[in-house]
Parts: structure tokens; C-alpha cells; sequence
């Protein structure tokens, strides 16, 4: 290969790593991504990644190894008594795990806030709304929202619930949140209802 030619390729791949940088790729195969992409939890890490709907359709099944895909179910359940799990926080989502374990997680200024819920405290709660027993394990969660005087409880993906972390994060001001991050919180629950 001539000087040129490796230059010239050079200065294409870089050309090309410039018209698509700010592209969101496929955390597996590195294909680019539409919106609304599903996402894999990676059971191993701890951590949601990435996928294209390819990837996504290989680890649909439960047998599919450390990923499971994040389902899309948005289900708004009545009136949850949630004060049995002990978390004092009027905005906050419940995690299941696969070990029997109940995380609970709010938001915050400086991102999310993590509790540790009493596991037979769930399996009572869960007693008692149907639907949160039929809940995935890792990858759905019960969002509540008692901010404001408002009263919503839904199963959501859990990506759903890390996106309104980001949300509060980015738009908190001051040491009580400001004005818009609560106009911004029930603008993200109005959108819940509307892909529900």
C-alpha cells in the first residue's frame, strides 16, 4: 500500500468517526441505534446497555445468560400502600431481584439514592397487589410518585425509571429543586400515561 492510500484511508476513517460521533451504538455489535432502542440488563455488572433490536431478539429468552432484556410493560396500578417497605421518599421506584432482594431508588441532585428494602416486607406488599407479583426480576420496578399531592404507582421498564433520575438530576436547581423540576416530573408522568 502507498503512503498515499493509508493517508487517504486514515483521513476517511476519521471522517467517518466525526459523522458519527454523537451516534449511540449497540452496546454488543456497535450498529447504530434508532430511538426508543431496547436495552439489555447485564445481570453481571449491575448496569442496563444498549442494544439494537438484532441483539435485543437473541436475548428475549430467560435462559438467555447475564442479559435480560428490559420488557416495555407500563402498567398503572391504583393506590399502593408502599409505607410497609419503610422508605420515606415521595418519589421513588422498588427493584426485585432474582435473589429474593428489594432495592428501592430516588432521585437526586447528584443522581440516585439507594435504599435496601426489607424482602418479606415485598413478599407481603406483593401478597397483596397481584400485579406486583407478576413483576420481572431486575427489570421492572414499582414507580411511585406522592410528590405534590399526587398519587401514582406503575410497573414500568426500569430503564423508564432511570430516565426520570437523569431528568431530576439535570433539572434540579437549589436545595429544594426549583420550580421546573417538578413541572418537569409530572411531565414525565403524563408521558408514562401516554405510552401506556
Amino acid at each position: 500500500m502507498t503512503v498515499d492510500g493509508a493517508l487517504a484511508r486514515v483521513i476517511r476513517s476519521a471522517a467517518d468517526r466525526a459523522a458519527t460521533a454523537g451516534t449511540e451504538r449497540c452496546d454488543l455489535c456497535a450498529a447504530v441505534l434508532a430511538d426508543g432502542h431496547p436495552h439489555l440488563y447485564d445481570t453481571d455488572a449491575a448496569e442496563l446497555r444498549c442494544v439494537c433490536r438484532a441483539c435485543s431478539v437473541l436475548f428475549a429468552s430467560e435462559e438467555a445468560g447475564r442479559y435480560r432484556l428490559v420488557p416495555r410493560r407500563r402498567l398503572r396500578l391504583p393506590p399502593v400502600d408502599t409505607a410497609v417497605l419503610g422508605v420515606p421518599v415521595g418519589l421513588v421506584f422498588f427493584v426485585p431481584h432474582r435473589d429474593g432482594s428489594v432495592s428501592a431508588q430516588g432521585p437526586s441532585p447528584a443522581g440516585a439514592m439507594r435504599w435496601e428494602v426489607d424482602a418479606a416486607a415485598w413478599r407481603q406488599l406483593a401478597g397483596t397487589v397481584e400485579q406486583l407479583a407478576s413483576m420481572a426480576p431486575d427489570v421492572e420496578a414499582l414507580l411511585v410518585n406522592t410528590v405534590r399531592g399526587l398519587d401514582e404507582h406503575w410497573i414500568v421498564p426500569v430503564d423508564d425509571c432511570y430516565r426520570m433520575i437523569a431528568l431530576v438530576r439535570r433539572e434540579w436547581r437549589g436545595l429544594s429543586g426549583g420550580g421546573y423540576v417538578w413541572s418537569a416530573v409530572e411531565q414525565f408522568f403524563k408521558e408514562l400515561t401516554e405510552r401506556s
